[in-house]
This record gives C-alpha cells, structure tokens and sequence, in this order.
C-alpha cells in the first residue's frame, strides 16, 4: 500500500508536465523513447541475464503492452485533451481491471456494459458544449491507454505469483519490463517519428529525464511490485488516487480555465460508474485476488 501511495504522488505531477512543456511541442515518439530508454538504463546494472528464456519474454511482452504501447495512446491523448480531461478518463482503469481478469478466467458480467456506459456518459458531459472529432480521438487513446495499463498489471501480478518467481528479486527481472517497452517505443519512433520535433530545450530535457527516471524508471517498478502485495480492491482504489492529486497539481500550479460544472457533474456520472462497478464485482465475485 505504501508503495501505491508513493508513486501515485509522483504520477501526480506527471501529467501536468506532459500536457504544459511536451504535448505538442516535442515528438510525442520522441517523449516515448526517451523515457523509456532512460528507465531501461537504471535497471541494466541490476538484470538477472541468467533469467529463463521464457520468462524473460514474458515480462518484456507485459512491457511492451502496459509502458510501450499505452505511452503511445498516453502522449497522443494531449494532442486533443486537456491535462484535467486526461486524468478524469483513466478514471475507467480499474473497471478494465475487472473485466481483462474476468475474461483471463473465462467468465464476464453483462452488468459491466451498464457501468461503461454511465461512464462514457459521464465523459460526453464534461465536454458537451465542445463536441469535435479531436475529442472523440483524444478520448479513445486515453482508453486504450487505460488498457493497456490494466492488462499490463494484471499480467504481471499474475506471473509473479509462479512458483519459480515468487521468491526471486523483482529488481533483477524488471529491466527486462522496460527492454520490451524499448523494442515497441524505438519502432514507433522509426516509422513515425517527426525528426523536425526531437529538438528539447533545457527545462523539456529536464522534465524528460525526471520522467525517464523517476516516473517511468522508479514508478513502475515500485507501482508494479505493491501491486503484487495488495488485493484487487486496494489496487483499484489505488488506481483512481492519482486522478483527484493531479487535478490539484494542475489547478494549483498551472491554474487553466475549465467548465467546473460539467467537470463536477460529468466526474460525479463517472464516479458513479465505478461505485455501481464496485457493486456489481461484490455480488458476482465478493474478493477478486489478482
């Protein structure tokens, strides 16, 4: 639990500086690739190269999905949302948390549909009164963040309770997390990369490097190991923390104009959405271990 609370303080602040000094002025590939290489640096001194093959695939490929591909939908999301849109829409995380594990155990709950729907529902108020394709699209890759961000959590926790990892060293097997988010963040930049946008000033290096290192590097190796030590309620809770923080890092330090009554009548629809979720796993499945 102490683990989630620091990281979700630290994620705090990572949207606002992603929305105020890099969406849409750096690369978002270029973001991508440069936090992710950054982070796979920490780990490369403490990496178990004796790992079995098997399991060195498996967690690359849970890096591949949960750093690689939703930094991808994550970064491109700014180009068509605000800081406090984009945290209000991973509010959905928790729900795809239940679902993915659900489906993994060959079992879904049509109830689940209802609860998406007041959810998404709620999202079209917050931004009603300027309705535009660009919000369609920005919505969407916030979804498909949320996926992969959830699949990549459930995935992990999962492996780790295998008898052969469970009492290994989690810092010498989570370089392998980032080496995969590597391989699909360096093929992203290749092919769609903007060479004429790769060019950061001094603070957007800053902020790239406290990104690379402490929120990518440090953040999804501590996010990732508490996540093995809690249960699914802890972990959903944990995964709507960081939501209410970052709205008040952003309003408090980069202070933006925003439609307060929809965001707090669209916010309370989502919220909504997630309590009647809660409800919905009590009565379907009273704990869900993950």
């Amino acid at each position: 639990m102490r683990l989630l609370t620091l990281v979700t303080f630290i994620w705090a602040f990572s949207f606002s500086l992603i929305g105020v000094y890099l969406a849409g002025k750096i690369d978002s590939y270029f973001a991508v690739l440069i936090r992710v290489v950054l982070a796979s640096f920490i780990f490369l001194p403490f990496t178990n190269f004796k790992l079995a093959n098997k399991f060195k695939l498996q967690i690359m490929g849970i890096g591949i999905i949960q750093v690689g591909l939703m930094y991808i939908f994550f970064y491109k999301s700014f180009m068509f949302l605000t800081v406090p849109e984009v945290l209000l829409f991973t509010i959905f995380t928790p729900i795809y948390i239940t679902i993915i594990y659900d489906l993994l155990k060959g079992k879904f709950n049509p109830l689940y549909i209802l609860t998406a729907a007041i959810a998404v529902l709620g999202a079209y108020v917050i931004k009603s009164s300027q309705i535009n394709d660009g919000f369609f699209v920005g919505f969407m890759m916030v979804q498909g963040a949320n996926i992969c961000f959830a699949l990549g959590q459930v995935l992990y926790k999962r492996l780790l309770e295998n008898d052969e990892l469970k009492d290994i060293k989690q810092s010498t097997i989570f370089g392998y997390f980032h080496y995969g988010a590597l391989i699909v963040s360096l093929m992203a930049f290749v092919f769609f990369g903007n060479m004429e946008r790769i060019t950061p000033d001094i603070t957007q290096w800053a902020v790239l490097i406290w990104l690379g290192i402490v929120a990518s590097g440090l953040g999804y190796f501590l996010w990732n190991r508490g996540a093995t030590q809690v249960d699914s309620g802890i972990l959903a809770i944990m995964n709507n923390a960081v939501v209410p923080l970052g709205l008040i890092v952003n309003l408090l330090l980069w202070g933006k104009d925003i439609d307060y009554v929809s965001l707090v009548f669209g916010g309370g629809l989502i919220l909504l959405a997630l309590w009647l979720h809660k409800q919905v796993m009590k009565r379907s499945s009273p704990q869900v271990a993950l």
